[in-house]
């Protein structure tokens, strides 16, 4: 396992399972096989409605819980300095901890900017009394971490945002480095690109002949290629399945390296262009469901 120093100093796996559109009642047995094959940092979020999922995989496993690093996410209607000291309850409860390891904000909403940055300065209480490790922020590309750390005093940790082979959103991994904020993948083998309803003519970074090139090189899958240049380049991973295999093979990427040209001709597949939802633009039937109560 790689592990990342935060800029808190806190240590990070830098492979994370993640559980974005995990159906609610699949949750607990797919975390559960993750920790089995080896996961020790698990990302959820408020929106993905499947912490208490977590949470219960997390209560029947025999770990310590300072073996497990748990990241989970505030979602926009849970905006405002004591909604999201109200949402960090929900989500602890959920999860069955006392502290969260990572809280981040879920979207930058800058057309609810007053809101985000409410909503933030509470992550920042919720830091100082120690219920949480470390904060952070999704989504955000440079302006808005701009914005954030004019009107903020604590520098998030960590960044989430999509990047992949095909989008890799290099203006806001550099303001991340400068900044001292990770950066940590979403979609981080281009699921975005090929999810029902995302993926509509787009092709596939499964299917792109460069990986697949590599990854015969290695005897690895074109997953793993791609998991492991994120590693090699400093950035945390979180990738999603349900299927044990996949869970497994998604794991196995730390027994091999890829050669400084293999990851240039991986940066060279970059097309600029976004998969996901654009975090500039308002969404707001989106942004307003409601987060149950524990």
């Amino acid at each position: 396992m790689i592990t990342l120093a935060l800029n808190n100093g806190v240590e990070m796996p830098a492979l994370g399972y993640g559980v974005f559109q995990t159906p609610a009642d699949e949750t607990q047995t797919a975390v559960a096989e993750a920790l089995r094959v080896g996961y020790r940092h698990i990302d959820t979020a408020a929106a993905y409605f499947n912490e208490a999922g977590v949470g219960a995989a997390i209560a029947a496993s025999d770990l310590p819980r300072e073996d497990l690093f748990l990241e989970t996410k505030v979602w926009v209607s849970d905006y405002g300095y004591d909604e999201t000291l109200h949402a960090f309850d929900k989500a602890s409860t959920k999860l069955g901890v006392e502290q969260l390891d990572l809280l981040i904000l879920h979207q930058p909403a800058p057309s609810r900017w007053e809101r985000v940055v409410a909503a933030y300065k509470a992550l920042e209480t919720l830091y100082a009394d120690g219920k949480v490790r470390a904060i952070g922020v999704s989504n955000f590309m440079s302006d808005h971490l701009d914005r954030l750390l004019g009107e903020t005093s604590i520098v998030p940790a960590v960044n989430q945002v999509e990047v992949h082979p095909y989008f890799q959103q290099p203006a806001v991994q550099a303001a991340n480095a400068e900044h001292g904020i990770l950066t940590q993948a979403w979609s981080p083998i281009g699921g975005i690109t090929f999810y029902p309803g995302w993926g509509d003519g787009k092709r596939s970074t499964l299917e792109d002949a460069t990986v697949a090139g590599i990854a015969a090189t290695h005897g690895r899958t074109p997953a793993q290629v791609m998991l492991r240049w994120h590693l090699q380049q400093g950035r945390s991973a979180i990738p999603k399945s349900v299927a044990p295999s996949r869970i497994a093979e998604n794991f196995a990427v730390f027994d091999f390296a890829l050669t400084d040209d293999e990851i240039a001709a991986i940066d060279a597949l970059d097309t600029g262009v976004r998969g996901g939802p654009d975090p500039e633009a308002p969404r707001d039937e989106w942004f307003d469901h409601v987060i149950p109560e524990a």
